[in-house]
């Protein structure tokens, strides 16, 4: 998928911990790790932790730039950026000239239909014969993290939007016709869940995932930071709990034996 929100990052020419260093950050929507506001301030995960990093971090601010799902592959070709927070290398990145580190976040994407009678898990069996709403930009599972959407278009019924409320909603709008089935994050539907329980006995949700992933910073080799700086960067949240807590209030989870295995570089 898309896709991991994420975050993309410019870096100033001057080494991480000088002083005054700004950090531009890309932000795509990718709810709970990160929206954007109309007033162009990140929310989420992303808009937490970039707050606490500069309590940390005294020396660095961090100015917000808006890319797209799609987009922040164009920006980091075209160098605009040089670092991304919380993407899967599954997600394209294997294919460029990029440092990963370890992961740093864990979350899963599910299958969503409308409750019926008689209608079970096996519903989600053959995707190829339902009517599927997705996300421009996103990589899934099903698709072979195939992003472009007319080739999409050739092999399954699918329509693209730009967010999983609306994916939702028209679930909810029993049209077969448009959409029997949405991909949404375990995050991002927990949330909807707590905040809508009626959809409990509304929405069918799948027992196995589309895909599970693990998220990382990725980092432009030889590029204005490493991404063994970021994670310098992120060590003291690690090291006093705060990045647990702000990763547990959106619903999402540190990736297996992180806390016990972690050592900044």
């Amino acid at each position: 998928m898309l896709a991991l929100v994420a975050a993309a990052i410019v870096l100033a020419t001057v080494p991480v911990y000088a002083n005054e260093t700004e950090i531009t950050v890309g932000v795509y929507h990718f709810p709970p790790i990160a929206s954007v506001e109309h007033n162009g301030e990140p929310t989420g995960l992303l808009g937490d932790l970039l707050h606490e990093l500069e309590q940390a971090n005294p020396t660095v601010s961090f100015r917000v730039f808006h890319t797209s799902p799609k987009r922040r592959y164009l920006d980091f070709d075209a160098g605009l950026y040089d670092v991304i927070f919380f993407e899967s290398p599954d997600w394209g990145w294997t294919e460029r000239d990029v440092d990963i580190t370890r992961p740093i976040l864990a979350d899963e994407e599910l299958y969503v239909a409308l409750k019926k009678p008689g209608r079970d898990d096996s519903f989600f069996d053959d995707l190829q014969t339902r009517s599927i709403v997705a996300i421009s930009g996103y990589h899934y599972g099903f698709t072979g993290y195939e992003t472009d959407n007319s080739v999409l278009e050739q092999k399954f019924d699918i329509e693209f939007s730009d967010s999983h409320s609306r994916n939702i909603k028209l679930i909810k709008a029993d049209r077969p016709s448009v959409a029997e089935v949405a991909i949404v994050s375990h995050s991002y539907l927990q949330r909807h869940l707590e905040n809508h329980p009626e959809d409990w006995g509304t929405l069918l949700i799948s027992d196995e995932p589309d895909q599970r992933y693990e998220l990382s910073i990725i980092a432009r080799k030889n590029g204005a930071a490493s991404s063994g700086e970021m994670l310098q960067l992120l060590a003291p949240l690690i090291e006093n709990g705060r990045y647990r807590q702000l990763v547990e209030k959106r619903g999402l989870k540190l990736p297996a034996g992180f806390l016990t295995s972690f050592e900044a570089p």
